[in-house]
């Protein structure tokens, strides 16, 4: 709800330049990357269950206490934790899955759990984006509410996996356990998965503020157009994996997800006579973009780990989606201040059909999956 309005509070509530908004976006996924890697090293140790609650109810905390901070310097260090903090819920959050579903509904139950955060992101952007055009000090109150909440949930809700992981520590004794770091495809797969989340992010870090400033698009219809892709991938995405996933190889899919989302960011260089349908248009198409790539991205990555190491697998791929964060925004922000926004399109663009061509030349195929 209330990151991809970060840089509109620090550029219109802060008055701050909007080079500062890439730092703090920037800040956040280095939060997220040590989050990530310590959340995934966490779930492997105690378990996925109190990892999720833990960083639910603090990041909640944390985030009701980011509304009452004004001065950069102290949100500049509040941005780090309070993304370390959050980010560990995502390893944990995949193992979980791997754990809590019957067998033969693995891929299914990621599809259902995308569904889930996808429902939560067309309500969060929607909601966030009124929440804003009242008071952005708000939007971060509101969203650290719903992450306490969602962690009371987990803690009174969901069943405890002692069983689970007694049985993971029985069956782990005495094995080599393999080390993502040690796998030379995964490691190539999440390189261009980097690229692809580095470009894929701006859409929801950098272009929000394009239309503000650019498009004149006011927050109110800017979180509805950002509601729109949730509300598309709640409705479409499980309709259309279960119709395609045999169809075709993983990576037929993610070359056209990736290749969407490159039309995107191309339509974002037209004349803006109808911002807000040119907005809406470009939004449906980044959003087919991802329900055609990261449906398979986590099928593989669910492919090449196991029930000893997927808390670390996860991490990797989910310090990926961090790293992006990093120098994405700050990238994203310094190309548009410098030679302007058609310029950091059209290096989208470039970079993304690069990213389709890697995924083509990368032989993954289901022998090599562990």
């Amino acid at each position: 709800m209330a990151v991809p309005f970060m840089s509109l509070y620090v550029t219109k509530y802060l008055h701050r330049p909007a080079s500062d908004a890439g730092l703090i976006i920037a800040l956040f996924g280095a939060g997220s990357i040590l989050g990530a890697t310590a959340g995934g090293k966490f779930t492997d140790m105690v378990g996925f269950r109190p990892v999720q609650i833990f960083s639910s109810i603090i990041g909640g905390s944390l985030f009701l206490f980011y509304a009452t901070i004004t001065h950069f310097g102290t949100l500049c260090v509040l941005t780090v934790v309070i993304a370390f903090v959050a980010e560990a819920f995502r390893p944990a959050n995949f193992t979980a899955i791997a754990a809590y579903a019957s067998p033969g509904l693995v891929t299914r139950s990621y599809s259902l759990n995308r569904l889930a955060i996808n429902l939560g992101w067309a309500v969060g952007g929607s909601l966030g984006g009124l929440i804003a055009s009242i008071n952005y000090q708000l939007l971060f109150v509101v969203d650290g509410a719903v992450n306490i909440l969602a962690g009371f949930g987990i803690l009174w809700l969901l069943p405890s996996a002692k069983a689970f992981r007694k049985t993971i520590q029985e069956k782990v004794k005495g094995i080599a356990v393999k080390k993502p770091w040690q796998d030379a495809l995964f490691i190539k797969f999440l390189l261009l998965t980097t690229i692809f989340t580095t470009c894929f992010f701006l859409m929801f870090r950098v272009v929000p503020l394009f239309w503000k400033d650019v498009w004149h698009i006011n927050e109110m219809m800017i979180g509805l157009i950002l509601g729109l892709n949730g509300l598309i991938v709640a409705i479409l995405e499980m309709v259309m994996i279960n119709r395609i996933q045999n169809l075709r190889s993983p990576v037929y899919f993610i070359i056209v997800g990736v290749l969407f989302t490159a039309s995107s960011y191309a339509l974002l260089m037209m004349p803006n006579a109808i911002p807000v349908v040119i907005a809406a248009i470009s939004m449906v198409l980044i959003t087919f973009g991802e329900m055609f790539a990261l449906p398979f991205m986590n099928t593989f990555v669910m492919a090449r780990s196991n029930e000893f190491n997927r808390g670390q697998y996860a991490a990797g791929y989910t310090v990926s989606w961090s790293v992006a964060q990093v120098i994405g925004p700050a990238g994203g922000f310094f190309l548009a201040e410098k030679w302007g926004y058609n310029f950091l399109w059209i290096t989208l663009c470039v970079l993304l059909l690069f990213c389709a061509y890697g995924f083509k030349m990368l032989d993954i195929q289901p022998k090599d999956h562990k």
